[in-house]
C-alpha cells in the first residue's frame, strides 16, 4: 500500500497559514486547530486537469490535508489562467479552482518528461486527468503507464460523454452538458417562457463535487485492500446524477397510474415587493397559513383550499393563491414582508446582489467568505469550505503558484540535483 505521511511541502507562492482574518494568531482555537492534520494529510494527488471539472475537486481535496500537484504543459496553460478579473497575474477563475496547489510544468511529449511524471505518480495516492478519452494513453501516462510505477493508485479519469459511445470522442464544456441533461429545457416556467441556460457552471461544478466523493471513496476502499482502481466519471452522467433528484420528479414513474403534479420549475419564483423581491417557499399547511398571514390575510387560513391538501387536490388551488400572495406582497416592502414570514417560521429571504452577499450577517458570523492576502494578486477572497470537521479540522491553504512556479521544489523532492533540473530546463523538458 502506497499511502504514508508525508510532511506537507511549503507551498510556492504564499504559506499555508491557519485563517488570514482577525483572531487567527497564535493561542486562538483557529491557529490551534491550523496544528492539527487535516482528514487527507498525507496523501498525494498528480493532477493533470485543467478548467474546473478536474480543478475544483482537487482543490477541495487540498483543502482536506492532501498535497496536490498542477501539472501544466510548457507551451500553454490552464485557460483559466487568462487575464479576466485578474491582478497580479492571477486571474479569479483560476484562483478559485487552484487555491493551495504546487505548479509544475513539463513537456509531456518527450520521453524525459513523461518519466518525471511517471516518477511522480510512483510516490502518489491519486491522479487526476480530464483528457479527451485516449489522449493520456497516447501521451503515455494512461492507466496502465500508472499502474506500471504504482499498482495502488487511484486514477481518476474524467470525461465529457464517457469512455465509449457515440458522443465519446466529442469535445463538451458545460453549458452543452446543461442542454443534454434537461437543464436548460427546465427552466421554462411562468416568469421565463422560453429554454435558458443555469448562468453558473453547475455541471462541472456537479462533476467536481462527484470526483472529490469518488475519490475518497476509493481511497478508503483502497485501505480495505481494494488497491488502486480506475474511477470513471463522465460529465453527463455526474450532471443528469444531481439534477435527476427534483428535475427528473415527471419522468421517474414511465407508464399510467401516476399522480399529477407541478414540478419546482413551475412553483419556483420571485416575489415583487415595492421595493424590490424576496423568495419564500412553502412546503406545508402550517407555512401556506404563515404566508397567508404575512402578506395581511389571515382569513385564507380559514380557506380549505388554501393547504398542502388542498392543492394536491387541485392544483388550480396553488395557482389561485400563488396570484393573490402576489397581488398581496406587491403593496408590502421587503422589510415588512419578510418581517411577516420570520414571524409565521416560513422560509423566505431577501434576493442579494453578489455584494451584498460577503456582508450579510450569517455569512459573516459563519466565516463563510476568508480574506488573506497573495505576495502577487494581493488581498484575495475565498469562500471557505462547506464541510467541517469537528477531530481533523479543514485547513485552508492560502496560496497559488505562477506556471511551472515550484519546479525546481518538486523535481528535488524527486531526487533531482540543481544540475540536472538546469539541463531538463535547457532542453525544453520543464518550463
Amino acid at each position: 500500500m502506497v499511502r504514508c505521511r508525508r510532511p506537507q511541502p511549503l507551498l510556492g507562492t504564499g504559506g499555508r497559514l491557519p485563517f488570514a482574518v482577525t483572531g487567527a494568531g497564535p493561542g486562538s482555537k483557529r491557529y490551534a486547530e491550523a496544528l492539527v492534520p487535516g482528514p487527507l494529510d498525507g496523501y498525494r494527488i498528480v493532477d493533470l486537469s485543467q478548467i474546473v471539472s478536474g480543478p475544483f475537486a482537487t482543490m477541495l481535496l487540498s483543502d482536506q490535508g492532501a498535497d496536490v500537484v498542477k501539472v501544466e504543459p510548457i507551451t500553454a496553460r490552464d485557460v483559466t489562467r487568462r487575464e479576466q478579473f485578474a491582478r497580479g497575474g492571477f486571474s479569479a477563475f483560476y484562483m478559485n479552482a487552484n487555491r493551495g496547489k504546487r505548479c509544475l510544468s513539463v513537456d509531456l511529449s518527450k520521453p524525459a518528461g513523461r518519466q518525471i511524471i511517471l516518477d511522480l505518480a510512483a510516490t502518489a495516492d491519486v491522479f487526476v486527468q480530464n483528457f479527451r478519452p485516449g489522449a493520456c494513453e497516447k501521451l503515455g501516462v494512461g492507466p496502465e503507464h500508472i499502474w506500471s510505477v504504482n499498482s495502488d493508485l487511484i486514477y481518476v479519469s474524467i470525461s465529457g460523454f464517457g469512455p465509449d459511445g457515440p458522443d465519446a470522442a466529442r469535445p463538451v464544456l458545460d453549458p452543452v452538458i446543461q442542454g443534454l441533461t434537461g437543464m436548460v429545457s427546465y427552466q421554462v416556467n411562468p416568469d421565463i417562457p422560453f429554454p435558458d441556460l443555469v448562468r453558473n457552471i453547475v455541471c462541472d461544478k456537479a462533476t467536481a463535487l462527484t470526483v472529490a466523493q469518488a475519490v475518497t471513496a476509493a481511497l478508503l476502499a483502497r485501505e480495505r485492500g481494494a488497491g488502486g482502481q480506475l474511477v470513471e466519471v463522465p460529465m453527463l452522467d455526474s450532471a443528469l446524477a444531481f439534477f435527476w433528484n427534483d428535475g427528473m420528479v415527471d419522468q421517474t414513474y414511465p407508464g399510467d397510474g401516476v399522480t399529477p403534479g407541478r414540478t419546482l420549475a413551475e412553483v419556483y419564483r420571485l416575489t415583487q415587493c415595492t421595493d424590490g423581491q424576496i423568495i419564500y417557499f412553502a412546503a406545508s399547511t402550517a407555512h401556506i397559513h404563515g404566508v397567508s398571514r404575512a402578506c395581511g390575510h389571515p382569513e385564507w387560513c380559514d380557506d380549505k383550499r388554501f393547504s398542502l391538501e388542498g392543492f394536491l387536490e387541485d392544483l388550480q388551488n396553488l395557482v389561485d393563491f400563488g396570484e393573490m400572495t402576489a397581488n398581496a406582497f406587491s403593496e408590502l416592502s421587503v422589510a415588512e414582508a419578510l418581517s411577516g414570514l420570520r414571524k409565521a417560521d416560513v422560509p423566505s429571504g431577501p434576493i442579494l446582489e453578489k455584494t451584498e452577499v460577503i456582508e450579510h450577517p450569517q455569512v459573516v458570523h459563519n466565516g463563510s467568505v476568508v480574506t488573506w492576502e497573495h505576495p502577487n494578486a494581493g488581498v484575495v477572497r475565498s469562500a471557505r469550505p462547506g464541510a467541517r470537521f469537528s477531530r481533523t479540522p479543514i485547513q485552508m491553504k492560502f496560496s497559488a503558484s505562477l506556471q511551472g512556479a515550484d519546479n525546481n521544489q518538486i523535481l528535488a523532492e524527486l531526487g533531482l540535483s540543481p544540475g540536472d533540473v538546469a539541463s531538463l530546463r535547457e532542453e525544453g523538458i520543464i518550463g
